[in-house]
């Protein structure tokens, strides 16, 4: 892990440059551990791929002090027989359906690919919540497959329905709220994104897996989805 200042009370943590599924079980490991032991003087937390953002409280601690209380942390995570935080699956359900995979055509033309194809290639894979941003509550998930791999869409939408499932590069996400957006529109969840009572807003957590299950139209219907615009 290394410390860099980026202003009197804020700090990075950096883990490393490459994205994959160590890296985010270090930050996740790290991330809990501030949580566990720093609360008193931490203000403010936003993980990302291979980093931590960490802001605290100058009016309890200085900047020597929090590193001196983040590198007496690694050491101790680094010399803990302590098993790995445990890592959540979340099952989320997906109506994969021509009302809500607005781009699926142009996806399906992209990749030269049925639309069964594609939903069965998105929903088999096990993804990884790398980090959470944007918006509260959106949470960057990945890697898709190799397969699905698309670009943003030229020209954003203004505004991306609530619960919509969305593919961009190689990764994949929910648009937790109706905001504009640029992702390829692939389905969409009936359930709410925003968790209120966590500490990201977000129903997922960095470190979180999460795999979709595909729902008929009735199921979507049923639990709570909507196929209007609003």
């Amino acid at each position: 892990m290394q410390l860099q200042s980026v202003n009197e009370n804020t700090l990075l943590l950096n883990f490393g440059d490459e994205i994959g599924d160590q890296v985010a079980q270090q930050v996740r490991r790290v991330l809990d551990g501030i949580r566990r032991e720093l609360a008193d003087v931490v203000v403010d937390l936003v993980p990302s791929y291979t980093s931590i953002l960490l802001s605290f409280d100058l009016r309890r601690i200085d900047r020597l002090g929090m590193f001196s209380r983040l590198q007496a942390l690694e050491q101790r995570l680094d010399g803990s027989h302590e098993a790995p935080p445990a890592t959540r699956e979340l099952v989320l359900p997906v109506y994969y359906g021509p009302e809500v995979a607005l781009d699926m055509a142009v996806i399906c033309q992209h990749l030269a690919l049925s639309a069964d194809k594609v939903i069965a290639l998105h929903s088999s894979i096990s993804y990884r919540v790398y980090a959470i941003g944007f918006s509260p509550g959106f949470a960057f998930l990945g890697n898709t497959d190799a397969r699905l791999c698309m670009p943003r869409k030229a020209t954003p939408r203004l505004k991306v329905p609530r619960g919509s499932l969305g593919i961009a590069d190689s990764q994949t996400a929910i648009y937790p709220s109706s905001t504009p957006g640029g992702w390829q529109l692939i389905g969409r969840t009936p359930l709410q994104m925003i968790d209120w009572n966590s500490s990201s807003l977000a129903l997922m957590e960095v470190g979180d897996r999460v795999r979709f299950a595909p729902v008929s139209r009735q199921d979507f219907l049923d639990l709570g989805g909507h196929l209007d615009e609003l």
